[in-house]
């Protein structure tokens, strides 16, 4: 098999083409302690009050006690995943819940979800 210059070259200009340059950051912090649903969380700097956050077993908190070294995060399911040096990521996303008629009569969780099959 032959390759000519030009295929090589129009291959190359595709790649060039679909090429992004877009980098993206993620924020993580690391639990110092955890106990009584509570997780103090180091590093997390930029994170908002009342902001949502996601511990590496897919549970989620909510940032309230933010403090100038570490911060206090609620847990919102069982917290005995979570231990020391795990890691906790920012979700940019602060705590909220819509409401309407599709919730009417209808049993959520603390994030909004509903809890049973209808």
């Amino acid at each position: 098999m032959e390759l000519r210059p030009e295929e090589i070259s129009s291959i190359i200009k595709e790649h060039i083409k679909g090429y992004s340059s877009k980098l993206e950051t993620e924020e993580i912090g690391t639990v110092l302690s955890v106990g009584d649903g509570i997780a103090r969380v180091f590093g997390l700097d930029n994170v908002m009050s009342g902001e949502l956050v996601t511990f590496e077993n897919n549970v989620f908190g909510i940032a309230l006690n933010l403090e100038e070294d570490n911060v206090g995060i609620i847990i919102l399911d069982s917290d005995s995943g979570i231990k020391e040096g795990s890691i906790v990521h920012r979700t940019s996303d602060v705590a909220k819940i819509a409401v309407g008629n599709p919730l009417i009569g209808r049993v959520i969780n603390a994030l909004g979800y509903p809890l049973e099959s209808k």
